[in-house]
C-alpha cells in the first residue's frame, strides 16, 4: 500500500470517529466483511515512509476513557510490538507501524474488546488520536500522550 492511500485511509478514519464523537452518532458495521482483492504482483517495491521517530520503550496513552500502559518495540522498518495494559486489563498487540509521522495499531484487550488505535506526531513532539472498538464502533474514545516522540 502506498503512502498517499494509506494516509488518506487513516485520515478518513480520524475524520470518521471525530465526527462521531462531535454527533454522538453511533458507527454502523462495514457492510461488507470480505477483505479486498489482493493487488496483481508488481516488480516495483512497495514505497514506504520512513518513521519518524521511534515508538519504542514504555510509555502512557490518556484517552478520554482510560490510562493505557505502552510497552513496546519498533524494528528498523517501523512495525510495532508489544504489549499494554489499563489496570487489571492486559492487551497484546496484533500488529502495528510507524509510518512517517503517524502510527496505528490494533490490540486485542484480554476481555474481549479489539481496540484501533491511529494518531500522529504534533508539532508538540507528542502523539494523540482516536481509538474504537472494532467489536463495538460506537465504543470510541480520543487520546493524547504527554511524552514526546
Amino acid at each position: 500500500m502506498s503512502v498517499v492511500p494509506r494516509t488518506r485511509k487513516l485520515l478518513t478514519t480520524i475524520a470518521v470517529a471525530l465526527f462521531v464523537s462531535v454527533a454522538g452518532a453511533g458507527l454502523a458495521a462495514p457492510a461488507s466483511g470480505a477483505a479486498p482483492a489482493p493487488a496483481a504482483a508488481s516488480p516495483v517495491q512497495e514505497v514506504r515512509a520512513v518513521p519518524a521517530f521511534n515508538a519504542g520503550g514504555v510509555w502512557y496513552l490518556y484517552q478520554t476513557n482510560a490510562t493505557v500502559r505502552v510497552d513496546l518495540t519498533q524494528d528498523s522498518s517501523g512495525r510495532l510490538f508489544g504489549t499494554v495494559s489499563s489496570g487489571n486489563t492486559v492487551g497484546t498487540l496484533r500488529d502495528g507501524s510507524v509510518d512517517g509521522e503517524n502510527i496505528y495499531f490494533t490490540v486485542g484487550w484480554s476481555h474481549g474488546p479489539i481496540g484501533r488505535y491511529t494518531g500522529v506526531r504534533g508539532p508538540d513532539r507528542r502523539l494523540s488520536g482516536t481509538t474504537f472498538d472494532l467489536t463495538n464502533p460506537s465504543s470510541h474514545a480520543n487520546w493524547s500522550t504527554q511524552r514526546t516522540f
